[in-house]
């Protein structure tokens, strides 16, 4: 599978079949002038993983692309033509297999309500989920793994990653941080023997 970086959250995936783009979100840059696309994923409603100014034009210069949220982010969607899915559903986009997982956004503080998260497993191989570290899926190739957030610690991500214990690990949710190299050096040293880390450049199509 061919995954660009391109920044923060947002990732796409090239499956050889289909093209699906995830959490284009306002910390990320260069997912503007993509095309092709057959959907844009959305893990739930915070900017930083979708950015409503940007998604008007991202979705005329993809017309046949499905917009696929969660119910929170549906809630603020106004008239964008939308589909709503929630974990246990399995979706079939342009012959990728996509299930959704997960449920709900990780505690930030015990006074801020929690929000609906979806996690996306891509033809069974491939997991992005969003802000939450409590899905672990088996016998992953590709985790992409939230690296630093308001709501995670680095021993938290440390955890998760050896919980899933996938082939590769691709660090992402690092818009937050003025030297984010040196966390991608903790979940090296900390991480599974079997796991390698690797930092996509931004913008850079890398088969994984």
């Amino acid at each position: 599978m061919e995954v660009t970086h391109f920044g923060h959250s947002c990732v796409l995936l090239d499956t050889g079949a289909a093209r699906l783009l995830i959490d284009p979100g306002n910390f990320s840059t260069g997912f503007e002038n993509v095309t092709g696309l057959d959907a844009v994923l959305v893990t739930h409603q915070h900017p930083d993983h979708l950015d409503p100014e940007r998604l008007p034009a991202l979705l005329r210069g993809n017309p046949d692309a499905r917009l696929i949220v969660d119910s929170g982010t549906a809630e603020q969607s106004g008239d964008v033509d939308h589909e709503t899915v929630a974990p246990g559903m399995t979706l079939e986009i342009a012959g990728a297999r996509i299930e959704v997982l997960g449920g709900q956004h990780a505690i930030i503080h015990p006074d801020i309500p929690r929000i609906v998260n979806n996690g996306y497993l891509v033809d069974g191989t491939h997991f992005h989920p969003g802000d939450a570290l409590d899905t672990v899926p088996e016998n992953l190739e590709v985790l992409f793994l939230p690296t630093a957030a308001p709501w995670q610690k680095l021993s938290e991500a440390v955890t998760y990653l050896r919980a899933v214990a996938p082939r590769t690990a691709v660090p992402i949710h690092q818009g937050i941080l003025a030297v984010p190299g040196m966390y991608y050096g903790h979940f090296e040293r900390l991480g599974p023997e079997k796991t390698t880390v690797q930092v996509l450049d931004a913008g850079v199509s890398t088969r994984l």
